[in-house]
């Protein structure tokens, strides 16, 4: 196998074996969990900021790593990404797609090789899998059903950070100059579920006087961040590309709900919540969490913003601080652990 910064997912299909053939996946999994949460806690994660991103022209997204969800993530014989999941199974999740389809460009950008190649990959999927609604909306739907937190999603089910990520993804191949017009057409439909309430089959709800955007869009809500953050730079995206009002008004709506809202999903001005899950983000949500602000507040000028990316800078933190936020963080996600097994054992009464 050649070097490659995406690891096992340098040559498709390899050792792709479905994991209703492994009998000991499960076990493999809770240890892999477990270390990872305790011998494998780092207040750093290695995800880096591209000032590159944002203008009209630019093929670089805002974030790069070379870790960020690929352990969850297989490429199948036609090199599109397989989400992994011990609960859920084997499938394919269109924001991991995007997701893999923008690093590929970004690896390309810094490196050349294949990774543009790959990034086409991926835009082919999203086009061939792009479900329009009754109402014109185009989404790409999670195909599973998840217990996230307190609520219960049933597939299909739309997403506003995989909407976001498609959308980045798709307005990057039209700076390329693939297949433009399409392109273009199918973002903006994107767009239009922004605008539907959750209740409506949208992703969009209303808190403290603002607008979010739901990654989980059921109730009770998960509220995880970061995807609202990447449904927010989705909608930035498309509104620099084209210049539309709608794209620019969904996005401001969105980052006044950001300010609004930014109080609850900040710990003690060190740290981000796990959305209304109970527990401290693991540190590679915090790091993607504050990189994202750090990168809103770059586009939008919000000094509120600009203030949060400092104040959850790990560096800050010193030896008690640190120590004091891991115990805080393994005491709360082992009850919150608990408190998911036992609402799994009432459903099977």
């Amino acid at each position: 196998m050649s070097q490659s910064p995406f690891g096992t997912l340098d040559e498709p299909g390899s050792g792709w074996v479905p994991f209703a053939n492994r009998a000991l996946e499960p076990i493999r999994w809770i240890a892999r969990a477990l270390w990872t949460e305790v011998f494998g806690f780092r207040f750093g994660y290695p995800i880096e900021l591209v000032p590159e991103a944002g203008p009209r022209d630019s093929l670089h997204y805002y974030v790069f790593s070379e870790r960020l969800f690929f352990d969850a993530m297989q490429l199948d014989e036609h090199g599109v990404p397989v989400q992994r999941s011990r609960t859920l199974g084997v499938f394919y999740n269109p924001a991991y797609v995007a997701w893999y389809g923008l690093m590929a460009l970004e690896q390309s950008l810094r490196h050349g090789g294949i990774g543009a190649e790959r990034f086409q990959i991926q835009v082919a999927w999203l086009l061939k899998n792009a479900v329009r609604q009754a109402d014109g909306a185009i989404v790409w739907s999670f195909p599973v059903d998840v217990q996230e937190g307190k609520c219960r999603l049933k597939a299909p089910w739309v997403s506003a950070m995989i909407q976001g990520l498609a959308i980045s993804m798709l307005v990057r191949a039209n700076r390329q100059g693939w297949k433009s017009d399409e392109l273009i057409d199918i973002c903006r439909a994107a767009v239009k579920v922004y605008r539907k309430n959750v209740c409506d089959g949208g992703v969009r709800t209303f808190e403290q006087g603002g607008t979010l955007y739901e990654e989980y869009p059921a109730y009770p809500l998960p509220r995880v961040m970061d995807g609202f953050l990447f449904s927010l730079l989705g909608l930035y995206d498309f509104w620099i590309e084209t210049g539309e009002a709608e794209a620019k008004e969904l996005f401001e709506e969105g980052v006044q709900g950001l300010l609004n809202y930014l109080s609850v999903w900040n710990y003690r001005d060190r740290w981000s919540w796990y959305g209304s899950h109970g527990y401290l983000c693991p540190p590679q949500y915090h790091v993607l969490n504050r990189l994202l602000v750090g990168t809103l507040a770059r586009v939008t000028g919000e000094q509120v913003l600009t203030r949060y990316a400092a104040l959850w800078d790990p560096a800050r933190l010193n030896t008690y601080e640190r120590a004091r936020l891991f115990l805080v963080f393994m005491v709360l996600k082992q009850r919150a652990r608990i408190r998911a097994v036992g609402r799994s054992h009432e459903r099977t009464q």
